[in-house]
């Protein structure tokens, strides 16, 4: 993870002494500075008081996901604060400077009562959460006791409700796909295989595939994925809903504002479409990353 060091002229010493321990960059202190930052790291530590940073970081917010983790430390260089992304790397960042005598201080409800998080679990074993609003309830029942993991080793199908974390190996792309109904696994292959082709994207840097749950009764494209060793994930109305989409879709006959494209973004890290849908044949493939 790349780092970064904000600090104010003043406090400049206290600065240079953080970025050589956690062998991070110094980025001067001016104005947009934090807009910089949130483009080039995704972990900051701010060496100013809390209302400096919150004011500049306020119109640069889009979600947890995607936000870099912030720690402030304190002027005094007493206390390191994580105030934005505690579970996507600011705890974690302020529990190292605790190696160079600041005081970490944790607010996260999980860390605070020594209970473990999905983001947590999640890096631990090099994976990605790919269902992300399920964490919500994951880790509040985390606070109440012990949550089951249930591993699935081989290529399969997960069916999983909005309380339950679907996990994936890290891995740079998803494809969202859409099919129309009797597609046989033969048409699936063939037409992931081209579409990667086409990308230039070798199989093995796929983490998931993901299509609407409307598709669940499609054996065609379930047994096609598996055949790629892929993971197929199904997902709700309203997640595919609540993204836009790029391209005009015939989804909406169906109450959907698309298939491939949504299901792409919906799963994917960074919240990107790297290649726009495309049909081949009654496939229509769409890759996110």
């Amino acid at each position: 993870m790349k780092y970064c060091i904000i600090a104010l002229p003043r406090f400049s010493q206290l600065g240079e002494k953080i970025a050589e321990a956690i062998d991070a960059d110094i980025l001067p202190y001016e104005e947009g500075i934090f807009k910089t930052a949130f483009a080039d790291y995704k972990g900051i530590i701010a060496v100013m008081s809390a209302g400096i940073v919150i004011r500049s970081i306020a119109p640069l917010l889009t979600d947890k996901w995607h936000d870099p983790g912030i720690v402030v430390v304190t002027p005094d260089g007493k206390y390191g604060i994580p105030i934005l992304g505690g579970h996507h790397g600011a705890n974690d960042l302020a529990s190292r400077l605790g190696e160079i005598g600041i005081i970490p201080v944790i607010s996260t409800a999980t860390e605070v009562h020594g209970r473990p998080s999905v983001e947590g679990y999640a890096q631990a074993v090099e994976c990605r959460v790919i269902n992300r609003p399920s964490t919500r309830r994951v880790n509040a029942a985390f606070l109440d006791g012990d949550v089951p993991v249930y591993e699935i080793p081989k290529p399969g199908i997960v069916v999983a409700g909005p309380g339950v974390s679907v996990l994936i190996r890290s891995k740079p792309y998803t494809i969202g796909i859409g099919a129309r109904l009797g597609i046989t696994p033969e048409e699936v292959v063939d037409a992931v295989t081209s579409a990667l082709r086409e990308a230039g994207i070798r199989a093995d840097e796929v983490g998931a595939f993901a299509t609407t749950e409307k598709k669940r009764p499609d054996q065609g494209l379930a047994e096609g994925i598996s055949r790629l060793g892929g993971v197929l994930i199904y997902l709700g109305d309203d997640m595919i809903n609540s993204i836009g989409t790029a391209s005009p879709s015939r989804a909406g006959l169906i109450g959907l504002c698309g298939v491939a494209e949504p299901a792409a973004i919906a799963c994917s890290e960074k919240g990107e479409l790297i290649m726009k849908k495309k049909i081949y044949g009654r496939v229509t493939i769409a890759i996110g990353r």
